[in-house]
Formats: C-alpha cells, structure tokens, sequence
C-alpha cells in the first residue's frame, strides 16, 4: 500500500470530508479523490459513504483505519529513530488540552521543552475533554490532558499530576460574601456563570445542586474562562471556576472566593495517550519534563 494514501485516507476519516482533508494536506481535492479510488481499487471496497457534505466511514473503512494509523506510525518511528540517534529529538507534538490546563499548566511545560528542543514542533490544540479522548484513541493526539474526577480509563494510558482544588468566586459585594460558611441551600436562586455544557466541573456542580433540589438557570454560559471571569467581576453572577485560573483576581481582590465546600467537585488534572502509541524521542522527553513540573505543582500547592 502506498502510504502518502494511506495518509490521505486518514486525514479524510479526521476530517469527515474530502474539501476538508485537501485544505489539511494542501492537495487539490481531485488530488484526494483519485487517491482514496486508488486505495478502494487496491483493497476491493468501498472505504467511504457520503452523506451530504460530510462522508463516514463504511465497515470496510473501519477495519482499514487501524492499520492505516499502524503503518503510518511505524514510518514515523523508523524515520526517528534513524533520524534522532546521537542528536536531540526532533518532529511534530500534536497536543490537546482543556482551556483551563492550555493557559495555565502547560505554558511552562512547553516554555523549558522548546528551550531544551527546539527542533520539535508543537501543536497545542484546546477542545472539551471528551473530544480529546477521543483524539488518543484515534491517535490523532499523541498526548493530551483532561481536568476531571479522577479514574482509570480501560482503553487510555492515565496518569494523574495533581488534584486541582476548586474555587467559588463572586463579586466583591456580592450578598454571599458576607457569610461566614456558604451553604448549598444558600445558592438557591443564585445566578451562576457556567462553562461549556460537556465541563467536568460543572456537571459536578450541577448534580450536586440537583441533590439538594436546586436547579439553576443557567442565563450565562461561555466556553472562556477569561470571559467568565470579566462578567463574574462585572456582578452578572457566580462561577464555579479551577483555583488555579483565578489565581490572580484573587490576590488583587477583584473577585471574591466563597467559604463553599468544593469536594462534591473534586478534579484531577490527568496526562492520556494511548497504549499502543510508540513513545518517541519527542513525546517521551516532554512526558517527563511533565512529570517533573507537577512535582513542582504540588511543592507549591
């Protein structure tokens, strides 16, 4: 099998989309066609359904794509390897990350990783933690990061860094900062200012409420954290909100965090890949330059 059609068979199953793929590889799109018919050719099936725009996979497709993500990764690892002995990694990361650990975990990281290897390239690529998952599954990420309750995962390599305590923050004058200790009853008929609706910590928050019949309209709600905490300070209401993002507008005081309870809210940011994935020079220096940074994570803690 060729693999340059291999890999466009690939990127077209990523992108669910010939017009898309052809952007993603800089091909024309009769360029793609005719590749992806000369793979069918070679296989004897028909690898794709188009359904409107967008095309899927058929059952033929869903058993060559496992392969198709082998062979690629085994030329990426035999071009590394022969490439990277004697000298420092180098290549392409592709990472993804929740917004919360994109802006405020990683920036460090990937500060000292590009410093110490400035041959390899990263991509650092935000999205909700159950999309990201699925990117190492696919092998489309060859590591990423989630923030949510900590658990093994049956098809995942996980590696939990460090619990992340929560924060409620309000307005400064907001009624519930005067309360010594807040209560959940006390959040009844609150407003809150939610993240995306998929948010670990939110469902959390909201199961929680539920249990106690408090059920929240939730008037706001925005996938920034910066945006959630600008309308927080500006008193459109309360977030529920990872310590570390608010960090700052607490010690200035431009928010207030609430005497609440967060356990029934308890996270964990966690390092993913896959099991089959091929730790290369690159991934396996920056999987320990992670390690090393959340020692220091819970030194400061």
């Amino acid at each position: 099998m060729d693999l340059k059609h291999l890999h466009t068979f690939r990127t077209v199953a990523d992108t669910h989309g010939f017009t898309k793929a052809a952007e993603a590889l800089s091909y024309a799109q009769s360029s793609v066609t005719a590749q992806i018919q000369a793979l069918e050719e070679e296989v004897g099936s028909k690898l794709f359904d188009r359904l409107g725009k967008k095309v899927q996979l058929t059952p033929a497709g869903e058993r060559l794509l496992p392969y198709a993500v082998q062979l690629l990764e085994l030329h990426d690892r035999a071009l590394a390897d022969m490439s990277t002995s004697g000298s420092l990694p180098s290549g392409t990361l592709n990472i993804g990350a929740p917004e919360s650990l994109a802006a405020f975990r990683l920036p460090g990281i990937i500060k000292e990783y590009t410093e110490l290897y400035p041959d390899v390239k990263i991509i650092l690529r935000p999205a909700g933690c159950k999309e990201l998952k699925k990117f190492a599954m696919s092998g489309d990420m060859d590591l990423v990061f989630v923030l949510e309750p900590e658990a093994d995962d049956p098809y995942l390599q996980s590696e939990t860094l460090i619990h992340e305590p929560m924060a409620l923050i309000a307005p400064p004058g907001h009624p519930l900062t005067l309360l010594s200790q807040v209560d959940t009853l006390d959040l009844k008929d609150v407003s809150f200012i939610h993240t995306e609706s998929d948010c670990s910590y939110r469902l959390l928050l909201e199961q929680h409420l539920n249990s106690h019949s408090i059920y929240s309209s939730s008037d706001l709600e925005f996938w920034s954290i910066e945006t959630i905490k600008n309308c927080v300070m500006s008193g459109l209401g309360i977030s529920l909100l990872p310590a570390i993002t608010v960090k700052d507008e607490l010690s200035s005081g431009r928010v207030i965090q609430l005497p609440w309870d967060d356990s029934p809210c308890q996270v964990a940011t966690q390092m993913l890949f896959h099991p089959g994935k091929w730790l290369s020079p690159a991934l396996g220096e920056f999987i320990r330059l992670t390690r090393e940074h959340a020692a220091r994570w819970h030194q400061n803690a």
